[in-house]
């Protein structure tokens, strides 16, 4: 078998994706199910939940509706790759060049045009402090402070998955663009 049977049904071959088969309801549902952390948090705060995260955080800093989505889709490969730890994904360069293929399609499919290097810079930083955010809240230890530089206030707590990918959804929906 050459592809994964989506949520809605669809086959997506995710080394070799059709933008026509990318889905917004099918991103949402695999998110809202996948853990942060490669399930090492105490509770289940999902991949989803991070992304609507740092999307608030873009519109917090008022930030365009590029970044915004940047942010909201920056993890969205997900949906059809799962994710590796970063420790791991390091070393894998094949998975890292089909994950940005994969990912740099997907933007470029809700967006209408590829990030810049400058917003991918920004869409990161705010995923770092997310990131940071998530350990202090929910491990034992943090692994630095960068959450400080958040703007919006973020509680890291069990949602339920149908809710989450009802709210991701939302964000994406709302969330207007002008393309340039």
């Amino acid at each position: 078998m050459s592809y994964i049977l989506s949520f809605t049904g669809k086959h997506f071959d995710p080394i070799e994706p059709d933008d026509n088969l990318i889905d917004a309801t099918d991103i949402a549902h695999a998110l809202s199910m996948l853990c942060r952390a490669n399930g090492h948090f105490p509770i289940l705060y999902s991949v989803a939940q991070h992304s609507i995260a740092c999307a608030e955080e873009a519109i917090a800093r008022n930030l365009s509706g590029e970044i915004i989505l940047g942010c909201l889709l920056h993890d969205a490969s997900e949906a059809y790759l799962s994710d590796v730890t970063r420790p791991v994904k390091k070393d894998l360069p094949y998975y890292l060049e089909v994950e940005d293929r994969l990912q740099n399609l997907i933007w470029k499919h809700f967006i209408g045009r590829d990030l810049t290097e400058k917003e991918k810079q920004q869409v990161f930083e705010i995923d770092d402090q997310m990131l940071s955010m998530e350990f202090h809240q929910l491990m034992p230890e943090e692994i630095d402070d960068e959450y400080r530089k958040l703007q919006h206030p973020v509680v890291c707590i069990y949602q339920n998955p149908e809710d989450v990918k009802m709210d991701f959804l939302k964000v994406l929906n709302e969330t207007k663009c002008n393309p340039k």
